[in-house]
């Protein structure tokens, strides 16, 4: 018996965009959030007002990245540091990939449908952002 996996939706997106910017929002940082479906196609970009510019280009690259590796950027970063077994990740790829805290895949049913990236805040901060927005789309 085959059970069809429902995609990430624009809808789906939208609610992980509002609940991201509510948390940082509470939390009195300005924010880009990037939701990418699970072919690593973007869904939706926000980039608040006063969010530095940069951060629009690292929320995408953290989602790219927790997209790839399936995994939250925050649980990578000690892997690519110079002691770290992927060490030479950030640069063997030529790829976007970031390994900074504020990328998280999001599964459903167990399988990978997409990432959040969130940039902006600090680290633990877009970490902490993104997985509230997570929470926010399993209710």
């Amino acid at each position: 018996m085959s059970t069809t996996l429902t995609p990430l939706t624009t809808a789906d997106a939208e609610t992980l965009v509002t609940a991201a910017r509510r948390a940082a929002q509470a939390a009195g940082v300005a924010v880009s959030v990037t939701v990418l479906d699970a072919g690593g196609h973007l869904l939706a970009f926000l980039r608040d007002d006063s969010a530095v510019l940069i951060s629009g280009e690292t929320s995408t690259r953290k989602a790219y990245t927790a997209l790839q590796l399936g995994a939250p950027t925050a649980d990578l970063v000690d892997l690519v540091k110079p002691d770290g077994p992927f060490h030479t990740l950030t640069t063997a790829l030529d790829r976007p990939l970031l390994f900074i805290a504020g990328g998280v895949p999001i599964h459903r049913d167990g399988k990978l449908v997409g990432a959040i990236g969130l940039g902006g805040g600090a680290p633990e901060q877009d970490h902490s952002f993104a997985t509230a927005a997570l929470t926010e789309l399993a209710r």
